[in-house]
């Protein structure tokens, strides 16, 4: 059976986050290590390297505390969670075509990996980035380059980073599987990297979903393209906005464009029966009904239940 759960807020903490997920009966559970809003760190002097020119500034971010890490370990410990999993910040961008920010986004992406390292996690996922006009080659370019960095900084360790499936809004990359396939086949170490699968993201960038027919078709190009032994974690989301939108937003499972099926099929799926599936839906509805219970409800009931039922 795959291992449901969802992204939820380290308000308060770190650990309660792990409470949560508990409180909710989850099986797996995703959080940020810090505010995603923030860098989490700081700017250092500038540096030079070889050729004597600038290549911008190093970044150095405070690290966890023991007793952060010794609560964090706990509470994982205690609980029946599987694959914890962590989400990069949202302002870190490896496509960047800005050498200060590529530098600062390269510097930002080691700082999450080490947290990641330090507290146990299974996971690191991240959107391969924007290429902001630079244009798609360029920044698949730039995102292969910063990887290759990063994973020279940060001794290999337990966690595998995880490149997202992406809508396409704006001039992000990753909204087409031979994207992700191309980032894999550039880094100098592929063995540290998968893939996390967005059904919303997916789905708005214009792969089929909706139907058994569909559903079955997208997963075979996505074998083709990547190869489905480099999958490792689902985002269950279903989409505001139509098939091709190549608008990022979320919806409750059922409750958008995509439709149950797509989750029936996913679920039932005996090639994921053993990955975990986490949510990544809106909280809470309209009249303040909290959402992840009746979402996580949803999933548990299509086990076993035909694509229709």
């Amino acid at each position: 059976m795959p291992w449901f759960g969802a992204h939820l807020s380290i308000a308060g903490g770190l650990s309660r986050a792990i409470t949560e997920a508990r409180r909710l009966g989850m099986d797996t559970v995703q959080l940020f290590t810090h505010s995603p809003s923030q860098w989490g760190v700081k700017a250092a002097e500038p540096v030079r390297r070889g050729t004597g020119k600038s290549q911008g500034s190093e970044w150095v971010g405070a690290p966890l505390t023991r007793e952060q890490v010794r609560k964090f370990q706990k509470a994982i410990a205690d609980s029946a969670l599987r694959f914890p999993t962590a989400h990069d910040s949202y302002l870190i961008n490896l496509a960047a075509a800005d050498e200060m920010l590529w530098r600062k986004s390269i510097a930002g992406f080691a700082w999450e990996l080490r947290r990641a390292e330090q507290l146990g996690l299974s996971y690191l996922v991240m959107h391969p980035g924007s290429h902001v006009g630079q244009g798609e080659e360029a920044g698949l370019k730039r995102v292969a380059e910063g990887l290759n960095e990063v994973l020279a900084q940060v001794p290999a360790g337990q966690v595998m980073i995880l490149l997202e499936t992406t809508a396409g809004q704006g001039s992000s990359l990753g909204y087409r599987f031979e994207h992700l396939a191309e980032l894999l086949s550039r880094v100098n170490d592929p063995e540290r990297l998968g893939v996390c699968f967005d059904t919303c993201h997916v789905f708005a960038a214009g792969y089929g979903l909706s139907t058994p027919e569909e559903y079955a078709a997208t997963l075979e190009e996505f074998d083709q393209r990547i190869g489905l032994e480099h999958l490792k974690l689902f985002h269950l989301n279903d989409s505001a906005k139509g098939r091709g939108s190549r608008v990022d937003r979320h919806a409750g499972i059922g409750l958008g464009k995509i439709g149950e099926t797509a989750f029936r099929c996913l679920v039932n799926d005996p090639r994921f029966a053993a990955l975990p599936m986490i949510l990544e839906t809106p909280k809470k509805a309209a009249d303040g009904t909290e959402m992840d219970p009746i979402n996580l409800r949803k999933l548990r009931e299509y086990l076993g239940a035909g694509p229709s039922e």
